[in-house]
């Protein structure tokens, strides 16, 4: 099986901003590659709220694998997401 490179949170957020920008979904720019690049930390609190939503496998999902496994891969995404804190 492959394991990305790209941090989940940031592919989804990759997803939502080509979503809204590029001309192949709903969006008006023929090429959005560039832009995609340039948005896609603003969709970073919706990939947040895809990835909480997901924490629950439904009954197909939990049928196929183990649930607990499935919960804190999601858990560790969501983590990773977070923004850092810079204490001065």
């Amino acid at each position: 099986m492959d394991v990305s490179t790209t941090p989940l949170p940031e592919r989804i957020a990759r997803v939502l901003a080509g979503q809204r920008i590029s001309a192949n979904a709903g969006g008006d720019a023929e090429s959005a590659g560039e832009q995609v690049d340039l948005a896609w930390r603003d969709y970073l609190a919706d990939a947040r709220a895809v990835l909480r939503t997901l924490r629950e496998p439904d009954r197909k999902m939990a049928a196929a694998g183990d649930p607990a496994v499935w919960e804190r891969m999601v858990l560790a995404a969501i983590e990773e997401s977070k923004p850092e804190t810079v204490v001065l």
